[in-house]
């Protein structure tokens, strides 16, 4: 057998044709490509100062007005607003390389390696805030409400550089040698581009899916939830008038990103790094989604401004309290298992394959507690809002719909790899996220 034909052989063994669709397939990834970019539009136009309301009082007739209207497709380009996103692309990716970092290992490929990450997300994180904090103390708190003020030229400019990523990306997994998703090689290419293809691209040592994962959106919306507290203190007469509900918003999700960033590591071991390829669905949702949509509530807070008083603000900590010990304990707890500690001599399942699958502790409760926690967190970020509109509780609807669809195909994947044993693990732990609800 020649050598071009053995490679040819261990490439297709390495990397296998994709025999099963999620999204319901390209139809459903096409769908989805689309939906993501017009909700993220819609939940500005349809909750905003600009636009008269949350939701503003619009009918059939003004949309089809507004969208027949090219001065209102203009209107989602800004030139600067695109220069500032890519400008602050490339700090993310300058601080990447330049801050020091250790450099850890993550989960072994199909190929035998390792794949090896820089550890300064929490670093690059520290620098914006420190560059961020200097420029308000300098130019004072109206100076950062800009923002708040080009939200629709940056959400074009973070779609724009989403759809750059996924083509070329999809490109790029043509080459020889790349290590393909084993969910993103179906030969359909709407369906490849939306779902991920290549499992790592990377340019060198920089791996772009674990980038995007933590850097450019993720301190972005921290970023944004800054503006809108200036945009606020600038209408209320300062910071010392911005309202409890402004504060309990941003500060629940500003400490989940610092969480999350501090903890860098953990991400590592999830779905979206060890079994995902990267295309438009990974990128849109880390650019796009994350920083504007899950910023909705401070958004709606800047021209709705509420005062909870101290019961209301009591309950509303205790409840993402509650959410973030179920979310943080449950994850150490898997992580140290899977590290190979268990501290608390927690029960496990040993299964015919050797692994091992923890029956105790948050992981006897359900299946995936963690998710519990998130649940929760994300209730509490929406509750400083009130009950005016339940467009500012979409985030909580939407979160429920995705943790689902992940829950359902992480049971598929291990049903697929422990066969008989994961069925017996799932009658000592048959609660998938919330016991005794789901």
């Amino acid at each position: 057998m020649s050598s071009s034909k053995s490679v040819a052989r261990r490439g297709a063994e390495l990397n296998p044709r994709t025999k099963t669709y999620e999204f319901f397939g390209p139809p459903g990834a096409l769908f989805v490509t689309l939906s993501v970019p017009i909700t993220t539009y819609a939940l500005y136009y349809g909750c905003s100062e600009e636009t008269g309301g949350c939701p503003p009082p619009w009918s059939s007739e003004t949309i089809v007005a507004a969208l027949s209207d090219p001065q209102w497709w203009k209107g989602l380009w800004d030139t600067e607003a695109a220069l500032l996103y890519l400008g602050w692309y490339a700090f993310c990716v300058a601080a990447w390389l330049v801050l020091p970092g250790d450099w850890v290992e993550g989960v072994t490929l199909r190929t035998g390696d390792k794949k090896k990450y820089k550890i300064n997300a929490f670093s690059t994180f520290l620098l914006s805030l420190g560059l961020t904090g200097g420029y308000i103390w300098t130019y004072g708190i109206e100076s950062f409400t800009f923002l708040y003020e080009k939200w629709v030229g940056l959400v074009t400019a973070s779609v724009l550089m989403s759809v750059v990523q996924g083509l070329g990306c999809y490109a790029a997994s043509f080459r020889s040698g790349a290590l393909l998703a084993l969910g993103g090689n179906s030969g359909n290419p709407i369906y490849d581009f939306f779902i991920g293809r290549e499992l790592n691209p990377s340019i060198g040592s920089f791996d772009l899916k674990s980038f995007n994962e933590l850097r450019p959106g993720l301190i972005l919306w921290v970023l944004i939830d800054i503006s809108m507290i200036c945009e606020q203190a600038v209408r209320r007469g300062g910071l010392g008038n911005v309202t409890d509900s402004m504060w309990l918003a941003t500060g629940f999700q500003i400490f989940y990103v610092v969480d999350g960033l501090y903890n860098e590591p953990a991400i590592f071991t999830t779905m979206d790094i060890t079994t995902d390829g990267f295309g438009f669905m990974l990128a849109v949702g880390d650019l796009t989604w994350v920083p504007f949509i899950y910023s909705l509530q401070p958004r709606f807070l800047v021209f709705r401004q509420k005062e909870l008083g101290l019961l209301a603000t009591a309950a509303i900590v205790a409840a993402d309290g509650l959410g973030y010990w179920i979310f943080r304990s449950s994850n150490g707890q898997k992580n140290d298992f899977r590290n190979g500690n268990n501290p608390k001599n927690l029960k496990y399942l040993t299964t015919e394959r050797g692994s091992k699958l923890l029956i105790e502790g948050w992981w006897a409760m359900s299946r995936h507690p963690n998710y519990m926690g998130d649940l929760i967190m994300a209730l509490a970020w929406s509750l400083p809002t009130g009950f005016e509109t339940p467009i500012t509780y979409f985030y909580v609807a939407y979160f429920t719909v995705l943790l689902i669809h992940r829950q359902m195909r992480d049971d598929e994947n291990c049903e697929k790899k422990y066969g008989k044993d994961w069925h017996k693990y799932c009658e000592l732990v048959p609660y998938r996220i919330i016991p005794y609800v789901y």
